[in-house]
């Protein structure tokens, strides 16, 4: 089916791009799933490549590629792999944050190792106490002088072990009134004194997805550092949560269609009784249900990204878009493990590592059960 914003270009750019990770990416992902960390060389390869954040402006480094690419990115690695899950989150989350709201000192300093891979970038909003209650945080950030000085720990935070600078979502004003208005973002770079990248923390699954406990006891952050306006942190995240989610979408699909795929194929060769269990009606009506299920899933979150390539404003679409994708991705997974048999539970077969894998897309970039609160406000209930 044709993908009204994919253009011949797009598709010679995939291409370019599979063929990369099918030799430097596939042969080692599980290993790096093994060591929990996919390496700082992967990373620079990655950069040298121009498949780190291309949609930057050519000055710093990019070449202004539109949000086509950064699909095609999010698709192609997602089909290796949701443990380069960071990758993604480091193109088209962190890096967005630096570009739209650094001013032009920030940008040269920061933009162009960002996409040489010498840069690799976290985003610590989650706290151990606030979940995705962004407006609740409790991480301050006093000025003094020349400096904020910072308290506080953050969790959950991907690529937060190779991070070599955090966008950190802080209070400058902790008696603000709305909370919200209080929220400012800092970049804090890893050899900042005060800053400890404290734990490597161990998930169920997206295992070579570094994701770490950071904390920050009296770390001294330049005021240089500040992006943006102090205050306006909360507005410039609503701001960007859009695309974030819009993304995670766009990778539950993707991943539903490679498990689909492996599916099928397992199905067609395993016998059964004497004949391909794939002739089994049963067999048949799931896949026929899956791949039906998929496809709505695609059109619909196919049509979202055009919309947001238009600047167009699809907040609500793209909540419906990520609970309900996210979810579907996790029964498509639950499906295909069991139509896999016995086999489907053991580690060498790819869907036990996918069914692993999918259970966290319901959960970041705000939960499942925030995004129907966000639709149910929206409606105006």
């Amino acid at each position: 089916m044709a993908r009204a914003f994919l253009k011949e270009e797009h598709e010679i750019f995939r291409r370019s791009l599979r063929k990369f990770l099918e030799k430097q990416a596939i042969p080692f992902y599980e290993q790096w799933e093994h060591e929990k960390l996919v390496p700082r060389p992967f990373w620079k390869k990655m950069g040298e490549n121009g498949f780190l954040a291309p949609w930057v402006d050519e000055k710093y480094g990019g070449v202004n590629a539109d949000f086509g690419y950064s699909v095609v990115i999010n698709e192609e690695l997602e089909k290796v792999g949701s443990g380069l899950v960071g990758i993604n989150n480091h193109n088209d989350i962190v890096v967005p944050y630096i570009n739209s709201f650094g001013n032009e000192e920030q940008k040269e300093k920061w933009l162009p190792g960002c996409l040489s891979g010498d840069f690799i970038t976290a985003i610590a909003m989650t706290e151990p106490g606030s979940g995705s209650d962004l407006a609740g945080i409790k991480t301050t950030a006093r000025r003094e002088g020349d400096y904020y000085i910072v308290n506080g720990a953050k969790t959950f935070i991907t690529s937060g072990i190779h991070a070599d600078l955090v966008v950190l979502v802080c209070k400058t004003d902790p008696k603000a009134d709305p909370a919200y208005k209080g929220v400012s973002l800092l970049v804090v770079e890893a050899e900042t004194p005060g800053f400890i990248k404290a734990k490597q923390l161990s998930k169920v699954g997206q295992h070579c997805s570094d994701t770490a406990e950071l904390v920050f006891e009296d770390a001294k952050i330049p005021v240089a550092n500040l992006l943006g306006e102090e205050g306006k942190g909360f507005y410039y995240l609503m701001e960007k949560l859009q695309q974030e989610r819009l993304l995670v979408a766009v990778g539950a699909v993707a991943v539903a269609e490679r498990m689909f795929e492996i599916t099928k194929e397992y199905v067609k060769q395993r016998t059964a009784f004497g004949k391909s269990i794939s002739q089994f009606q049963n067999t048949q009506f799931k896949m026929a249900e899956m791949a039906t299920e998929i496809q709505i899933a695609r059109v619909f979150v196919d049509d979202l990204v055009a919309n947001h390539i238009e600047k167009k404003e699809v907040v609500t679409q793209v909540s419906m878009a990520k609970w309900w994708v996210t979810d579907l991705a996790k029964r498509i997974a639950t499906q295909c493990m069991q139509l896999h048999g016995g086999y489907g539970y053991m580690e060498e077969y790819e869907i036990a590592r996918r069914f692993r894998d999918i259970q966290a897309t319901s959960i970041y970039a705000g939960t499942n059960e925030i995004m129907k609160s966000i639709i149910a406000k929206r409606l105006e209930l």
